[in-house]
Order: C-alpha cells, then sequence, then structure tokens
C-alpha cells in the first residue's frame, strides 16, 4: 500500500513547534486518534511507545517512521507531520529529526504493515521528494507533495 492511498489531509501537519520525542508521539496519536475509533489517544501512543523500546524508528536523514498495530482495527492509517526545528529522536545516525511519518496497521495485516513501510522508506529515500517535504509551508502544500510523488 502507497502512503498517498492511506494519508489524509487532516492527518497531514506542516512546520508544527515542538520539542521532544514525547511530544512529537503525543500530537502523531492525537490526529490519529480522530480515524481510529476502536482506539483512543493513549492506546495509538503506547502502541508507538512499545515499537519505541525495540530500537529508534528515527531511519537517518532527519527521519523517523513510527509504526504501531492496532488490535480490533480493519484500516491503517498513516499521519504525516514535520516540525519547525528538528528533535532528538534517537534515529540510527544520530541526527535530529523533523519529519514524522507514522504508520498505524491492523495487528493482522503483517504482511500489508511490511509493504508499507518499505513504500515509505523508498519514497522519502528520493531526494527530491524530501527536499520538497521540508519547503512545505502549509498542511495543504505538504499533502499535496506527497499525493504527486507517490
Amino acid at each position: 500500500m502507497k502512503l498517498s492511498e492511506i494519508l489524509t489531509l487532516d492527518c497531514t501537519l506542516c512546520a508544527i513547534k515542538t520539542t521532544s520525542k514525547k511530544r512529537i508521539l503525543e500530537e502523531i496519536c492525537q490526529l490519529a486518534a480522530n480515524k481510529v475509533t476502536e482506539l483512543d489517544q493513549d492506546e495509538l501512543l503506547d502502541s508507538l511507545l512499545d515499537r519505541e523500546k525495540m530500537g529508534s524508528t528515527g531511519i537517518g536523514n532527519g527521519i523517523a517512521i513510527p509504526h504501531g498495530r492496532l488490535p480490533n482495527s480493519s484500516k491503517a492509517v498513516a499521519v504525516l507531520v514535520t516540525t519547525e526545528n528538528a528533535i532528538d529522536f534517537d534515529a540510527i545516525d544520530n541526527r535530529s529529526v523533523d519529519v514524522f511519518i507514522s504508520l498505524f496497521v491492523p495487528e493482522d495485516s503483517c504482511q500489508e504493515h511490511l509493504n508499507t513501510l518499505q513504500s515509505i522508506a523508498k519514497l522519502f529515500s528520493d531526494k527530491k521528494v524530501i527536499k520538497n517535504v521540508r519547503k512545505c509551508t502549509s498542511n495543504q502544500e505538504l499533502f499535496d507533495v506527497i499525493q504527486q510523488a507517490s
């Protein structure tokens, strides 16, 4: 599944002000909670934090793909957030992160989850895409860049 198929404008935030890993994950979960009716914001956050305990989802070059599994859910949800200033996220290259693509998938959709993560990583390995993402100044512009790039 491609990011453009599961990302919606109301789950896209551009250049927000935040200062910590926990706070950005809370922001992501607040957006996702509007789409995932089976779980509340705290349960979504627990799912991301459980995954982060296994190792940071900061993949390098200022990008992180925090993700979690959703029990009792049938649809995948994506959230895209960029921050005004990069924050420490324990990324594999020790660089701060300013682009967060978060994914929540049904617990029983393991292969779909892996395919979607691979698709997101490939999309954001394109230097032109990431440059355009970082230039965005509005939620709509950020959403449109992803829709065009996918």
